[in-house]
């Protein structure tokens, strides 16, 4: 189960953007909240502006969470406005460069970094324990939107690094599931007899294509990605010896490349030949669309450790609530991300649409079911495996993910040595950074 913890009461898109956002913060911050937290006024009439990413499903959701917020708040009329992912973000980054970020914004974790070290959004932490209750979210999840110790945003839902399996498919082969958490040589193993027995089904792809298992073995063995200051955490060497780590299983044992180049963009497990697959947990309904599975073929098990104590894995946020810095309406934006992140009303009407919900109060009304049930046992299951959250991801995280998989990638087909993907990664992951 999710635990308690100690801070609550604490009074406590491309270059371009990256030259507007600095600007931006260059012009300066606005107000923050005092200590204690800003003070709400149930007699002033506040209005309050509200935008978030998605779909006419979400909307309608927020509609109605809003209606829900504004009967409890009758001095406080939300305007709220949407818009999808891409063209959010050069709505903010626009408003950024005049001052004009909406008072509340649904926000995504990549960006905290961009935003928040420029001095554009609202410092919350004073809030925390006032206008908003953070009683019910896990310290470790509550962390992932701290920039020098202070929250500039409110994680409202998570997910967290997993392993897919198809058990169905491993039973017809004769083969049980992946026991989940002992090490990456056994999971190699295991990849092996599955793909042996399998008459032309795999145990998986090559897991070193993707940065979040390296990221993974980085935390077993005490590092992060990224550190505080928006470096690598990690060296040639390291990198080299992930990569060769999969070696062996390259020789046969995995799904070949180029299968999977000609499936794309459904996966190996999506296509139902590869019987495992290490993901995010929330990716459960992409698979059941996928391969026409049925929620009780998958299971969802911990990925390998080669340290059966590490607190390698976080909650990680699907979407954070933050403010603007230069807003005027303070307690006001402060109790709408309250509501949004806490109420059992909010989590009925969402579910697990938003990713499962970060606070305890609002996961127990979310009255969740099927793969979403399956979901949230599992992040209730990982507990003594969570550690602190990661760094924030600098600037730059985003083309130096996709450099490392098309790598990955390229090792496989055989088109490059590690060595020459090892310069190469370095050479642009330099680039990517400093822009």
């Amino acid at each position: 189960m999710f635990y308690k913890h100690s801070r609550r009461t604490a009074t406590a898109i491309a270059v371009t953007a990256t030259a507007v956002l600095a600007l931006a913060g260059c012009a300066g911050s606005g107000p923050a909240a005092t200590d204690g937290g800003s003070e709400f006024d149930p007699d002033a009439e506040v209005t309050v502006n509200f935008t978030w990413w998605g779909n006419d499903d979400r909307a309608s959701k927020y509609t109605e969470a809003i209606a829900l917020f504004e009967e409890e708040y009758p001095n406080v009329t939300v305007n709220g406005t949407f818009t999808d992912y891409p063209s959010y973000w050069e709505k903010r980054t626009t408003e950024a460069a005049g001052g004009g970020l909406p008072d509340v914004m649904q926000f995504d974790y990549s960006q905290m970094d961009s935003f928040g070290s420029r001095g554009l959004l609202y410092n919350l932490t004073p809030e925390y324990g006032t206008n908003i209750d953070v009683e019910a979210i896990p310290e470790t999840a509550l962390e992932v939107g701290d920039i020098d110790g202070e929250s500039y945003g409110l994680i409202s839902s998570t997910n967290a690094w997993a392993m897919f399996q198809d058990q169905t498919l491993l039973e017809t082969i004769g083969v049980e599931p992946y026991e989940g958490g002992t090490s990456w040589e056994d999971y190699y193993e295991w990849i092996a007899d599955v793909t042996a027995k399998g008459n032309g089904v795999y145990g998986g792809a090559d897991p070193t294509q993707r940065i979040q298992n390296f990221e993974l073995s980085l935390r077993q063995n005490g590092g992060n990605l990224y550190t505080d200051d928006g470096a690598l955490g990690f060296d040639e060497d390291d990198l080299t010896a992930f990569w060769e780590s999969a070696s062996d299983i390259r020789e046969g044992d995995i799904v070949p490349q180029q299968r999977l180049e000609e499936l794309n963009p459904v996966s190996g497990f999506g296509a139902n030949i590869a019987a495992s697959e290490l993901t995010w947990d929330n990716f459960g309904a992409g698979y059941l669309a996928d391969s026409g599975k049925a929620v009780d073929d998958l299971v969802l098990t911990t990925p390998p450790t080669d340290d059966a104590d590490a607190k390698d894995l976080y909650l990680k946020p699907s979407m954070l609530l933050a403010m603007s810095s230069k807003t005027k309406v303070g307690a006001a934006g402060a109790k709408l991300i309250d509501f949004l992140t806490n109420s059992p009303e909010v989590g009925k009407i969402f579910g697990a649409s938003r990713g499962i919900p970060a606070s305890e109060t609002q996961r127990d009304g979310a009255e969740l079911s099927g793969q979403d049930a399956n979901v949230l046992a599992y992040e209730e299951s990982i507990t003594d495996r969570l550690g602190d959250a990661p760094p924030l991801p600098p600037e730059g995280a985003a083309s130096i993910e996709q450099k490392f998989w098309d790598l990955g990638k390229s090792i496989d087909l055989g088109a490059i040595e590690i060595d020459e993907a090892v310069k190469q990664f370095f050479s642009e992951a330099e680039i990517a950074l400093n822009n």
